[in-house]
C-alpha cells in the first residue's frame, strides 16, 4: 500500500487497469483485512482535543474549567499500535484497567510537503480511513505526555480500507459513530472540528516535512468512556464498532491476554 500511495494517481490508474483485466473478484467475506497501512513508516500523528464538546467533557472529568486550544494539540502513537479493522484489541489488567475508545477520521498523506499553505493542503491528501485511538487512561493520566497511554500494542485499529480523496470530496461533512456492544457511545460530525483538515496540515507541515503514507488522526468527538458518570472502560468480551459514513465500519473484539 505504501508503494501504491507513493505512485499517486498513476498508481491508482495502473491498479484499476489490473483489476479490470483480471475479470474476477474475491468476496469480502473470504478475506481477512489488515490495516490499510499495517506497518507505517513512522508514528501515527494524532490531534487531541479537536472537538469542543470533547474538550468540555475532558476538563469536566478532572473538575477543571474547559479551555479550547489555541493551537493544535499533537501527539503520536507507536507504529506497533496499528491494528486491523476486525482484529482483537488486547486487554491485560496487569498493564491497564482503563482502556477507552476514541473514533476518529484519519487522513492519509499522498504527496510530500513542508510549509504547506492551508489553501493547498487538500491537494496533499491521498485518502481517508477510520481509526480508533484506543487509550489507556491510567497510563495517559499518570504523566504529562500521551505517548505511552496511546501506544499499547493493538491500540490503533484502522480501516476497513482507504477511500481515496476523489471519492470523498467533502471530509468535513461526515458522521462519526462509535458503538460498544451495539450501544452508541459517540455520535458526532466532522464539520465541528476546532482545527479543520487544511489548518491541521498547514500546522503540522510548518518546518516539518509530511511524507506519503503519513497517517493523521484528526481528533474525536465527545462520548468517551472516562468522562462518563460513572466512567466506562473496555472489558474482555466487548465488541467495539467504529464507523464513519462514506468510508465504512470496523468491528474489533476486546480479548483478554496475559
Amino acid at each position: 500500500m505504501q508503494a501504491l500511495i507513493e505512485l499517486g494517481a498513476e498508481g491508482l490508474a495502473a491498479a484499476q487497469k489490473t483489476i479490470t483485466a483480471a475479470g474476477q473478484t474475491i468476496p469480502l467475506t473470504a478475506v481477512h483485512l489488515l490495516a490499510p497501512i499495517p506497518i507505517p513508516r513512522r508514528n501515527v500523528i494524532c490531534l487531541g482535543l479537536n472537538y469542543s464538546e470533547h474538550v468540555k467533557e475532558s476538563y469536566g472529568a478532572r473538575g477543571q474549567e474547559a479551555k479550547l486550544p489555541e493551537t493544535p494539540v499533537v501527539f503520536t502513537k507507536a507504529t506497533t499500535a496499528v491494528n486491523g479493522p476486525t482484529d482483537p484489541i488486547p486487554y491485560n489488567p496487569a498493564v491497564t484497567t482503563q482502556l477507552d475508545w476514541e473514533v476518529e477520521l484519519a487522513v492519509i498523506v499522498g504527496r510530500a510537503g513542508k510549509n504547506i499553505p492551508a489553501a493547498a493542503a487538500m491537494s496533499h491528501i491521498y485518502g481517508y480511513t477510520v481509526l480508533n485511538d484506543i487509550s489507556a487512561r491510567d497510563l495517559q493520566m499518570a504523566g504529562k505526555q500521551y505517548f505511552k497511554g496511546k501506544s499499547l500494542d493493538g491500540a490503533c485499529p484502522m480501516g476497513p480500507w482507504i477511500v481515496t480523496a476523489d471519492e470523498l470530496p467533502d471530509p468535513h461533512n461526515l458522521r462519526l459513530i462509535c458503538r460498544l456492544n451495539g450501544v452508541i457511545k459517540q455520535d458526532g460530525r466532522t464539520d465541528i472540528m476546532i482545527f479543520n483538515i487544511p489548518a491541521t496540515i498547514a500546522y503540522l507541515s510548518l518546518g516539518m516535512t509530511l511524507l506519503p503514507g503519513d497517517i493523521i488522526a484528526t481528533g474525536t468527538p465527545d462520548g468517551v468512556g472516562f468522562a462518563r458518570t460513572p466512567p466506562e472502560f473496555l472489558q474482555p468480551g466487548d465488541v467495539l464498532e467504529s464507523e464513519i459514513e462514506g468510508i465504512g465500519v470496523m468491528r474489533n473484539p476486546v480479548i483478554g491476554e496475559r
